[in-house]
């Protein structure tokens, strides 16, 4: 992309909002043996658009490198996201009166966390994912599911199959998708006339507010705020006519979205927001020129604080495996001189390293055999799922957690 314009508008592309240097792949784990002696590293900088503001990545990987089919990620070990998704099928097919047979398709669908409750209620439910190892589970659980990238082709293609959607779900999957234009026009090909697609993605406005550059990596090709990503959705004829505010993620929006000549009335919300938006001054270069500034202050601060407690004969160990994990610690140096181990409900990644510092991930029972003086909870938007479980920490009444987001602090259950 170096040398290119905007990959929505073509516009400039020369306003820098993070350059956090060279950084392993975030879900890259390493396996321990026959791994080679230093993991492959990828510059990560993420510039902003002159014109129509969409903060994205300068590529240095293609989606089908990061997506494979040994993908990682399964979205059903966290219980707090799979309530996310029950909760949003019956809200949504409540409120758009969804009636068994309907046809909802969700892009991105990960290992069927979402689509189970959607069978559940009688819906005509179909998944497209494009990594094979978490869409067979969702094959498993009887949903059927297209092992697929999602675009405009892809979706005249469904049509023709099956014909259209009367609920489209894109949850976490806007940010991934380097071609945005093509992947707006594929949901407009998809959705039938009055019918309604809801995506989900991180707020860039809030992301710039907690300071949450460790969601920062390769996956993540665009950060949308409201401003940008209603011009996106313009471009593809399409219409941002209501807008939900999420927990999920540190701070997401759930754009609810129709073709732009659909009946549905744009809500209040819509404007509200934009307005706060400008009012922060997403639309002035000043605003991303001091974020940087204020990232590098959060990271000395952390390294800080964890070497001053190792250098006082403490124990540190930490919770998840996530993506931001891996930009966090190589970000801010930290390895495993620092942080003995990690660990993680995800039985894909323990007995692997999370990438670059090599940090080795464990079984939650992990605990059993030790007694850290601090955990570091590398997913904090899981925060209090993770510190309340009594399961884990009845049996470490001494440990602390820590958190380095929105700015690095040492808190107890």
């Amino acid at each position: 992309m170096e040398g290119r314009g905007c990959r929505h508008c073509g516009g400039s592309i020369d306003l820098v909002l993070a350059d956090l240097g060279d950084m392993p792949v975030a879900n890259d784990y390493v396996d321990p043996v026959g791994a080679p002696p230093v993991d492959a590293i990828v510059g990560l900088k993420v510039v902003v658009c002159s014109e129509c503001r969409l903060a994205q990545t300068i590529d240095h990987k293609d989606a089908a490198d990061l997506f494979r089919d040994d993908y990682a990620y399964f979205s059903s070990t966290s219980q707090e996201w799979l309530e996310h998704a029950r909760l949003y099928v019956d809200k949504m097919a409540d409120r758009f009166g969804l009636e068994p047979g309907a046809r909802h398709i969700e892009i991105a669908s990960n290992d069927g966390y979402l689509l189970q409750y959607s069978m559940a209620r009688g819906l005509a439910a179909v998944g497209v994912e494009p990594c094979r190892s978490v869409a067979d589970v969702a094959i498993a659980k009887g949903i059927e599911t297209h092992v697929a990238f999602f675009g405009r082709e892809y979706a005249l293609e469904m049509v023709e199959r099956s014909g259209k959607a009367d609920l489209i779900t894109a949850n976490n999957v806007f940010a991934h998708v380097p071609d945005v234009n093509d992947f707006a026009s594929g949901i407009y090909e998809l959705l039938n006339p009055d019918a309604v697609a809801t995506v989900e993605v991180q707020h860039l406005l809030r992301l710039m507010e907690r300071l949450q550059f460790d969601t920062i990596y390769h996956e993540h090709f665009s950060y949308y705020s409201l401003f940008a990503a209603m011009r996106v959705f313009a471009t593809a004829g399409l219409r941002v006519f209501d807008i939900e505010e999420l927990t999920t993620h540190g701070g997401s929006l759930r754009y609810l979205v129709c073709r732009a000549d659909a009946a549905h009335r744009t809500a209040p919300a819509v404007q509200a927001l934009l307005d706060e938006e400008l009012a922060y001054g997403i639309d002035r270069d000043e605003t991303y020129a001091q974020w940087a500034t204020r990232v590098r202050a959060l990271r000395d601060e952390f390294r800080q604080m964890l070497k001053g407690l190792k250098g006082k004969g403490k124990s540190i160990a930490a919770y998840g495996a996530p993506a931001k994990g891996t930009t966090l610690l190589n970000y801010c140096g930290i390895g495993p001189d620092i942080i003995d181990f990690t660990v993680d409900r995800s039985v894909s990644k323990q007995g692997r390293m999370i990438p670059g510092v090599r940090i080795p991930i464990r079984s939650p029972s992990a605990f059993d055999d030790t007694d850290p003086d601090y955990v570091v909870i590398l997913p904090w938007n899981l925060k209090d799922e993770i510190v309340s479980d009594k399961s884990l920490w009845d049996a470490h009444p001494n440990t602390k957690f820590i958190s380095a987001i929105p700015w690095p602090a040492i808190f107890v259950s």
